[in-house]
């Protein structure tokens, strides 16, 4: 398969689990019906606690159940184990290894790349990007910031207008099929989730469901130029609010112009989209595990 865009949210649980009043209560017209004809998929693989993104996240990546591999749920960020895992499995490093093309679409500022000299906390899809050889900032994608054009602190303002989330999802599209696979690190729902209290603050409930709307433009700029599309989530945490901790949610699996299979969990869906790509050779780093 080539010109896949995977839209990776996280910590957004499936509408079905959210209680009354979320932020999914809102008018979604691309991104509802898509994540209502996909799957809804468990992210706690039987293991109690609450599931964390460096262990969901590493099991989408790499198809392989990460938390049993570290024993519980971990993260944010994964330590040396979980880097381990990634180095050997995730998908982008074995995209590359079979001769394809892939690339982290996310835009990184000097900011960041500052606190990662000072204190290395890197999430799973850089730190998979990366352990592949392929550097952030890619010139030949358009830059996708994480917060898709709203303000980084309270009270979240609009910094660009929904159009033009839109037009930088078509322009996605435009250079999708010049990869095999182009990922969105979408992280800026579980921050909005971490604010959540009872009651509820009015201007986090806002936030949130200003960002799956633009989560919602950004897909339909993707599929008015007939991009393939899939979307995934790590784990609940915005559908609510009421907390601010991670929640036990099913999470989101949907797609255009792929298969999603039967997929129960998170694990079984990083196996699925893995498989879109074929016969993928696992990496020499593998007698690390």
């Amino acid at each position: 398969m080539t010109g896949l865009v995977w839209l990776a949210l996280d910590g957004i649980g499936h509408p079905q689990g959210a209680p009354r009043g979320s932020v999914w209560e809102i008018e979604l017209p691309t991104l509802r019906p898509l994540v209502d004809s996909g799957l809804a998929l468990d992210a706690t693989l039987g293991v109690p606690g609450l599931p964390q993104s460096g262990t969901g996240q590493a099991c989408w990546l790499t198809g392989l159940d990460a938390v049993r591999h570290m024993g519980e749920h971990f993260g944010p960020h994964p330590g040396p184990t979980l880097q381990r895992l990634l180095r050997a499995r995730a998908l982008p490093g074995r995209i590359v290894q079979a001769g394809g093309r892939a690339a982290l679409a996310n835009h990184y500022p000097p900011a960041y790349f500052a606190a990662q000299e000072r204190r290395p906390r890197m999430g799973c899809f850089p730190f998979s990007f990366l352990a592949a050889g392929l550097g952030l900032n890619p010139p030949a994608v358009p830059p996708v910031p994480a917060t898709l054009g709203l303000g980084y602190a309270d009270p979240w303002p609009s910094q660009e207008p929904l159009d033009e989330v839109t037009r930088l999802g078509a322009a996605l599209a435009s250079v999708a099929h010049e990869h095999d696979l182009i990922v969105c690190d979408l992280w800026f729902g579980d921050r909005l989730g971490h604010m959540g209290r009872d009651p509820i603050p009015s201007a986090v409930l806002e936030a949130g469901r200003a960002y799956l709307g633009r989560v919602d433009a950004l897909l339909l700029g993707l599929l008015d130029v007939g991009a393939r599309v899939v979307l995934s989530s790590d784990h609940g945490n915005l559908e609510d609010l009421r907390l601010r901790t991670h929640t036990v949610a099913r999470v989101p699996f949907a797609g255009v112009g792929v298969n999603l299979g039967t997929a129960r969990n998170v694990v079984e869906g990083g196996q699925t989209i893995a498989g879109w790509f074929g016969e993928l050779g696992d990496s020499d780093s593998n007698a690390e595990l």
